[in-house]
């Protein structure tokens, strides 16, 4: 078994019960001693990891247990190549947990002589500048206060130089307009929650890999973005530490409450930020005193607690007094959609405007699960406008919804036209026909007026939700039923659960909820909208096909 100290120290701490971890922490233990330490053909560097670990204590603060263990990993090698084992590193924690100082630490000292690697230029990417500076501020106040630092760095407001190696450490922000620039050898990336897709991450690391060993950092805390970049990494992570991906895809250190109930235990909070281990120094104390006060507070104003759980223990949760599911349990309707060819269905509609978005549908019964089919219109003008769908990939900041990649999958069709033409709407229930029992098409008061007389003379009913906001509160418990139970299947619609999450659930005063927009231009309903005026007559509905009628016709003896 590969031994390295600081490495061993922190497993025997979690091993004898000193410190606790949380479920990811457990299983990075596991993976290590299956997939990583019980190889021959790596070492960890232990002189280098010496050398910045006393670095960072000289210069910066003491190091703790879980730092001098994540550092470890960043000096770990391939012994026939010298080559780094781990390129992707992963470290997210509740907010407070000493990222971004052991990030400063690490990336002061790549770019200095004790690296040795000559213009291991490295960047730090985040949403803000006023993130993104975090870390290069520090190096640079750092050396404004040492002058044995200034022999050896030279420092500006924007970035710090390592005058013997050639190296630059500074921030760039995710703007699309600051790309070009270092050929990096590290790239850091802060508030990971922040990045919609990876578009603008793989810009950012197209110039690693001209430098030796180059390393990506992936640190911050969770946040609301659902299926996004860092949605799709965490599973990454997770694949690796079940051992059904490569060993050395990412280094995954996640630090998180395992359960909500674990909040009112404030021992458990170390399970979520790796600084409130015992003995916490003065920072960690101060700090969990702090995150006490804001715990308390809850008490008064209960609703702060997603941001709580959220930025303090890193675990996202759903205000279900604002929000029409749990983010599990819309991920739950990614299930195969059945054969359902011939089936009884309802047809639905809902388009807040002819120039913007429009969603059609058909709500179905099918063993005891409500399958949906749906497909979206829009406007190239409106996509263009508010999700930057014509512009090249690597122009693309940080955008709302990935068009391109919805296009791409058949859920939704780019209409360059000043209006969307109601005969697209028209047509795909004309289509849908043709292989499915339509009983009728709804939708309500608002939209119906124009599309009524154009489904009807093509032979659809049509009924209209004439106050459309009064069957969400009849309609309500019944989609929480549906939601809880796994009932929903659409498929895999990332466009769906897009629509779903961006529903905002407000209660009025008689008790009855109503579905609404949590922002009112970008964050599009539409189809969630669809489902529900579908939802209103689904007990028309019965699960037979017209094959299975047809059967039980020709078995009548008349």
């Amino acid at each position: 078994m590969l031994k390295q100290k600081y490495v061993d120290e922190y497993i025997a701490l979690y091993r004898e019960g000193k410190i606790k971890f949380n479920e990811e922490r457990e299983q990075l233990i596991e993976y290590l001693e299956r997939d990583v330490l019980s190889r021959g053909d790596l070492y960890f560097d232990d002189e280098m990891i010496e050398d910045c670990i006393k670095f960072g204590e000289k210069w910066y603060f003491p190091l703790q247990p879980f730092q001098k263990f994540l550092i470890a990993f960043v000096f770990l090698f391939f012994k026939d190549t010298d080559r780094v084992f781990y390129r992707k590193f992963l470290w997210m924690m509740g907010r407070g947990g000493g990222k971004n100082g052991l990030i400063t630490v690490l990336c002061h000292f790549l770019i200095s002589q004790l690296h040795g690697i000559r213009e291991y230029n490295i960047s730090v990417i985040a949403n803000s500048e006023e993130q993104a500076k975090t870390s290069v501020e520090e190096a640079a106040n750092t050396i404004k206060q040492h002058e044995k630092l200034k022999e050896h760095f030279k420092q500006t407001a924007t970035q710090v130089l390592a005058k013997k190696t050639n190296s630059i450490f500074k921030f760039r922000t995710s703007n699309g307009n600051t790309k070009d620039g270092l050929r990096d050898g590290a790239v850091v990336f802060d508030e990971i929650h922040y990045f919609e897709t990876n578009k603008d991450v793989r810009v950012h690391i197209s110039g690693l890999g001209k430098k030796k060993n180059p390393r990506e950092f992936y640190i911050g805390t969770d946040g609301y973005v659902r299926e996004g970049f860092l949605d799709k990494f965490k599973d990454k992570a997770k694949k690796v530490l079940k051992g059904e991906a490569r060993p050395n895809s990412v280094f995954p250190f996640i630090c998180k409450l395992n359960d909500e109930n674990e909040v009112d235990e404030p021992d458990n909070w170390e399970l979520a930020n790796p600084m409130f281990s015992k003995p916490r120094n003065e920072y960690a104390q101060g700090l969990f005193d702090t995150v006490m006060e804001e715990y308390e507070d809850l008490a008064d104003d209960p609703s702060n607690r997603e941001e709580f759980m959220t930025k303090r223990m890193n675990l996202p949760l759903t205000d279900l007094e604002r929000s029409v599911a749990k983010w599990e349990e819309i991920a739950g309707t990614n299930q195969p959609l059945p054969n359902l060819e011939g089936r009884e269905c309802i047809g639905c509609i809902d388009f807040a405007q002819i120039r913007d978005f429009a969603a059609v549908g058909l709500v179905f019964k099918h063993d005891g699960k409500v399958p949906f089919i749906t497909h979206s219109f829009t406007r190239k003008e409106f996509v263009d406008k508010y999700y930057g769908y014509s512009m090249r990939e690597v122009e693309t900041t940080q955008k709302f919804a990935p068009i391109k990649e919805w296009e791409s999958k058949g859920l939704l069709t780019v209409l360059n036209e000043e209006m969307i033409n109601l005969e697209h709407i028209v047509n795909w229930f004309v289509t849908a026909r043709m292989k499915y029992s339509i009983k009728k098409v709804i939708g309500d008061n608002y939209r119906m007026e124009m599309l009524k007389p154009m489904l009807e003379a093509v032979g659809f009913e049509v009924e209209v939700i004439r106050r459309p906001e009064a069957i969400h509160g009849l309609l309500a418990p019944r989609v929480e039923m549906y939601f809880s139970k796994g009932m929903f299947v659409w498929g895999d619609n990332p466009l769906m659960r897009w629509y779903t999450n961006n529903v905002l659930v407000t209660i009025k005063k008689d008790g009855n909820k109503v579905y609404g927009k949590k922002e009112q231009i970008r964050r599009k309903t539409d189809g969630f909208q669809a489902l529900i005026c579908g939802l209103y007559r689904i007990e028309e509905l019965t699960e037979i096909s017209i094959s299975d009628s047809l059967d039980m016709l020709e078995a009548l003896n008349f």
